[in-house]
């Protein structure tokens, strides 16, 4: 995925880092589904339409179970609860009741991280492994 990523972002020169925000495009379900297809090319499309679905599934299911979702240098997905509480509208100083409520939080790994810094990762998982 390293090249496939690496044609589409305008970088500025002499980093690997984006120049603007406006240069860089968002990834969409379908680039990622072409990606799965370009490294699978035993697979039919719709084989891996499958595959990249029922990967999503299981990430879901796992995730509305509240169970920790850890992808191997890429970061971990949990859910946490927040409870109810009292706030304030910052415009008028309002106060108001926000009701009790699951959130989806990421927390990237440190090889992520790394990389997205344009830094060459450490540790035995340092790499993005191809299988």
């Amino acid at each position: 995925m390293d090249t496939y990523y690496s044609k589409r972002i305008v970088s500025s020169p002499g980093t690997s880092m984006p120049a603007s925000v406006d240069e860089t495009k968002t990834v969409t379900r379908v680039e990622l589904l072409d990606a799965v297809y370009n490294a699978c090319p035993t697979l039919s499309r719709a084989q891996a339409r499958e595959i990249f679905e029922v990967t999503l599934e299981e990430i879901v299911g796992a995730l509305v179970q509240n169970d920790p979702v850890k992808l191997r240098a890429f970061g971990a997905f949990t859910v946490r609860s927040k409870r109810e509480r009292l706030g304030r509208n910052p415009r008028t100083g309002v106060e108001a009741r926000i009701t009790a409520r699951r959130v989806l939080t990421f927390k990237p790994s440190p090889t992520l991280i790394a990389r997205v810094n344009g830094e060459t990762p450490t540790g035995e998982d340092w790499r993005f492994r191809r299988y």
